[in-house]
């Protein structure tokens, strides 16, 4: 049960019940290849995506008030009505919300890297998270993450080969249009290492 008072932003998905799976008709009233963007800040990925992709569904996932609010008056300010936002934790909602098998692509772009060891626990990318996120991809699905940290990096790789059912993809750095973030922007122009890597589900249905 939604025991938010609030009103919901334009854009803005507030579920009536955050104890079930949402149904695909309730992020998006149209049918489309879904991408998300989980942890999407100030929305300047997912925005460009949406620009450049108008033929898909973009749906934000951020948890704090203000960066959501953000997006979603960006959003409609340029029209993109193939853009909506959730608030709420990244892990939750695929966990316990994105629908089964609906999820073309996943973009999980410089988390939080937890580099102290005692922290290691609260990375997202584990393995709980990744049969998770199994679960709401499609088959063929693919998840694409980017961080600066190549301890995190070397971390997620390891976490995916003992995973073990989904495939490492190439990822050169032309392959398609994948705008930076404005992190990465910075952060490139200071002259640090991004490490990136593309895997796809491999659960046949």
């Amino acid at each position: 049960m939604n025991l938010l008072s609030r009103e919901a932003e334009p854009g803005e998905i507030l579920p009536a019940d955050y104890f079930r799976r949402l149904r695909p008709e309730e992020l998006f009233t149209r049918a489309a290849p879904l991408e998300v963007d989980l942890g999407c800040g100030d929305g300047s990925f997912l925005l460009k995506m949406a620009q450049r992709h108008p033929a898909r569904n973009f749906l934000g996932v951020e948890r704090l008030l203000g960066r959501m609010r953000k997006v979603c008056r960006r959003s409609q300010a340029l029209h993109l009505g193939n853009v909506r936002v959730l608030r709420l934790e990244a892990k939750y909602t695929v966990q316990w919300l994105l629908p089964p098998s609906s999820v073309s692509r996943l973009h999980l772009l410089f988390p939080d890297p937890w580099p102290k060891a005692r922290h290691h626990k609260r990375r997202l990318l584990q393995q709980e998270f990744l049969a998770a996120l199994e679960n709401v991809l499609i088959p063929g699905g693919e998840i694409l993450f980017k961080t600066d940290h190549e301890g995190y990096f070397q971390w997620a790789r390891e976490e995916f080969e003992t995973f073990g059912r989904f495939q490492l993809l190439d990822w050169p750095e032309e392959a398609f249009f994948y705008p930076p973030t404005d992190f990465e922007a910075l952060w490139r122009a200071e002259g640090r290492a991004v490490f990136r890597l593309r895997a796809a589900a491999a659960r046949v249905q």
